[in-house]
């Protein structure tokens, strides 16, 4: 029964309570959710649908191919042109070799900057933080003299691998998440005796778990896909990543291929299927570590 005496100001309209609102919001968002995603996904499915396709239709109807339309001859004829293996296996090592490199050099400088205490230190974390705002472009020319001209690295994994050997995101990612461990930790070890390589490896890398995943993905995308340095230190086919094959794919054979389209559709999802894999082994690393655990007897 509805309280006559109570003042006007405090009814409530009928069909306008707070579970109502919070409801309308949560559908709305989802619905915005789902939306981004789709538009986000898309790409990917037509990229996909598109490797698959022995016709190539370019218009929208080909979002939505017709079953005998599909097959796996575009993926044949890329490998045939380009060696899809043997483009994977370069681009495994080159990216894997700067994965190394990065980590460990990153883990070093890092923890150095974090709690090692030294003359320069503000000043060499300075610099670390300069070098990012410098475009690997401006260093492009003297890299290319000094690789290949000086050290004679042309067409080796070494010369593609040395440039990107060191990165100071990571170095910048693992001295931030060094400073945010406990202190105690390190002064309890150090009266314990331990050196602070056995820091290190048994005290600070096993909690820093989010910040290695950060790096690894971090370190992978971008020699993954990177184009512009193989293709100008490796010319031997043999040697270049699958990017660069890919690349000279486009520019050579495409145009006397029967479904360039599908084709270079079917390069593409090979080049991004590792990136994508990582990614969705890796998104269940991303949560935070109790560090208070560290700390208790």
């Amino acid at each position: 029964m509805t309280d006559v005496h109570a003042p006007a100001g405090n009814r409530r309209p009928a069909g306008h309570s707070p579970h109502t609102h919070s409801r309308a919001r949560r559908i709305l968002s989802r619905l915005a959710l789902l939306a981004g995603a789709f538009a986000f996904l898309f790409p990917f499915y037509y990229m996909l649908v598109g490797s698959l396709q022995r016709e190539p239709d370019s218009s929208p109807a080909g979002a939505f191919p017709r079953p005998g339309n599909l097959s796996l001859h575009n993926y044949a004829e890329i490998n045939s042109a380009i060696s899809l293996g043997r483009s994977l296996i370069n681009s495994g090592i080159f990216t894997g070799g700067v994965i190394v490199c990065t980590t460990v050099f990153g883990l070093l400088a890092g923890y150095a900057l974090a709690r090692l205490h030294f003359r320069g230190k503000g000043s060499t974390f300075a610099l670390v933080l300069l070098v990012q705002v410098v475009p690997f472009q401006l260093l492009m020319i003297p890299l290319y003299v000094l690789i290949v001209r000086d050290y004679g690295l042309a067409d080796s994994y070494i010369g593609i691998i040395l440039p990107f050997a060191i990165n100071t995101s990571a170095v910048f990612i693992f001295r931030q998440f060094f400073l945010q461990l406990p202190q105690a930790m390190f002064e309890a070890a150090r009266i314990d005796g331990a050196g602070e390589l056995q820091i290190l490896f048994r005290i600070a890398i096993p909690l820093c778990k989010p910040a290695l995943a950060s790096v690894v993905l971090l370190s992978f995308t971008g020699p993954w896909n990177e184009f512009l340095w193989p293709f100008l230190v490796t010319k031997e086919q043999d040697m270049q990543p699958l990017a660069v094959s890919l690349a000279n794919y486009i520019s050579t054979v495409s145009s006397a291929a029967a479904n360039p389209f599908g084709a270079i559709l079917a390069g593409a999802c090979v080049l991004a299927a590792p990136a994508v894999a990582l990614y969705l082994v890796f998104q269940s690393r991303f949560t935070s570590t109790d560090l208070d655990s560290a700390t208790k007897g």
